[in-house]
């Protein structure tokens, strides 16, 4: 995961180094974690290369955790990408309700000239971008609905657990 100092050094982002900076970005608090969450998986699916550059790039005005956003950019790696096309394609493909019976004139047009050869790429390649951002914003809002879930769970836990906060509730008993 990148570091404040690392980010601040690098040389692309060397215009706005100053506001990766700012401490409230790399603080982790109920608000700003699912908020990077959601924005680190956005960019995982919405573009397949510079994801880390684009999630921190969407941190800065969301006031997301950078870190977070860029670490959950990692869903999408050389490992997972085929897993992840044949997902897109599928979602795409429902969400599209693409059926060579349905194509119709479309279909019949890339059947004719030099478009035979791409046709079936194109379509599939379509239906893939497609897919690509329906499960960029679901994702996202998913990823912002489990965090802020996990951060409530995880501190209403922690405040449970508390020597002081136990002995309230017994006293109160």
């Amino acid at each position: 995961m990148p570091k404040r100092e690392e980010m601040a050094r690098n040389r692309w982002l060397a215009p706005i180094a100053h506001r990766f900076g700012r401490s409230e970005l790399w603080r982790f608090t109920r608000r700003s974690v699912p908020r990077g969450a959601a924005l680190g998986l956005f960019a995982a699916f919405i573009i397949p290369l510079g994801q880390i550059f684009l999630a921190a790039f969407l941190a800065l005005p969301a006031r997301a955790n950078v870190p977070v956003a860029a670490a959950i950019t990692f869903v999408t790696n050389p490992f997972t990408v085929p897993f992840w096309l044949v997902v897109a394609n599928r979602v795409g493909r429902f969400t599209l309700k693409v059926d060579p019976d349905t194509m119709g004139s479309a279909k019949a047009a890339l059947e004719q000239g030099w478009w035979t050869e791409f046709g079936w790429w194109l379509q599939t390649a379509g239906v893939t971008a497609f897919g690509f951002v329906v499960l960029s914003v679901v994702t996202a809002a998913l990823g912002y609905l489990v965090s802020s879930f996990l951060w409530r769970f995880v501190v209403a836990r922690r405040w449970g657990r508390r020597p002081g906060r136990r002995q309230v509730i017994r006293t109160a008993e």
